[in-house]
């Protein structure tokens, strides 16, 4: 398999009510079967999920976080982990100060998966074009440091690569193994769009065919509290 990963440059700043489906469609030089990638950060923007907070207070944000949070996993300092209502666990409930106004703090789409797939038909509706859309955020890891993209919303692209019952190269059963497909494909496109270069948008070319269909973060991706060993 050859993949293509490239970032979709000339799109405008976002602003509420813009319709991310037509400037990427003006934008991009989309291909059937392609999978958009696009940032949580200008989905927020788009759909308005912005509060206002002081510019001149670095901490400001700190009550809205408890706002969005439903669960305290821990607190450190100024830094607060914890489960939004979307079931993510992540440092200041996805409450982000970068890359919006000095006097604004972006939140996390209200239903990622719903503007994912608003997104996935309004591409498809103007250029008569199928492809997967993933709405992409940075989230850090336990027991690693740095931060990767992962996906919190997803349309057309299937979450988990159910790899059970299938051989690995030895001939032997795969047992458990279940690939988070959207999450490598979230942040193999995070590499061409960076954090500071104003690039909110990728493609993804080449991704097997077996790998698009229906899904959902929430109903797929998040383990249920059941099957968590670390609650």
């Amino acid at each position: 398999m050859k993949l293509e990963i490239f970032g979709v440059e000339g799109l405008p700043e976002i602003t509420a009510g813009d319709d991310l489906a037509s400037l990427i469609s003006d934008a991009a030089n989309l291909a059937d079967g392609d999978v958009v990638v696009v940032t949580q950060k200008i989905v927020s923007k788009a759909e308005n999920a912005m509060v206002a907070v002081d510019p001149n207070d670095p901490l400001s944000h700190k009550p809205v976080v408890e706002q969005e949070s439903v669960r305290i996993l821990r607190r450190r300092g100024d830094l607060v982990i914890s489960e939004t209502k979307h079931g993510f666990v992540c440092a200041n409930a996805g409450v982000d100060r970068s890359n919006v106004a000095a006097d604004a703090a972006a939140l996390l789409p209200d239903d990622p998966d719903r503007s994912a797939r608003r997104i996935r038909n309004g591409i498809r509706a103007r250029t008569g074009l199928d492809v997967g859309v993933v709405v992409s955020d940075t989230f850090g890891r336990p027991w690693r440091r740095g931060v990767a993209d992962v996906a919190i919303g997803v349309a057309g692209v299937r979450p988990i690569l159910d790899l059970r019952g299938t051989p690995d190269a030895s001939g032997r059963e795969l047992q458990v193994t279940e690939v988070a497909i959207v999450d490598e494909l979230a942040a193999a496109a995070e590499l061409v769009m960076g954090k500071a270069e104003g690039v909110p948008v990728a493609v993804i070319r080449g991704v097997d065919r077996g790998w698009l269909g229906p899904g959902s973060i929430q109903a797929d991706l998040i383990r249920p509290p059941g099957e968590d060993l670390f609650r």
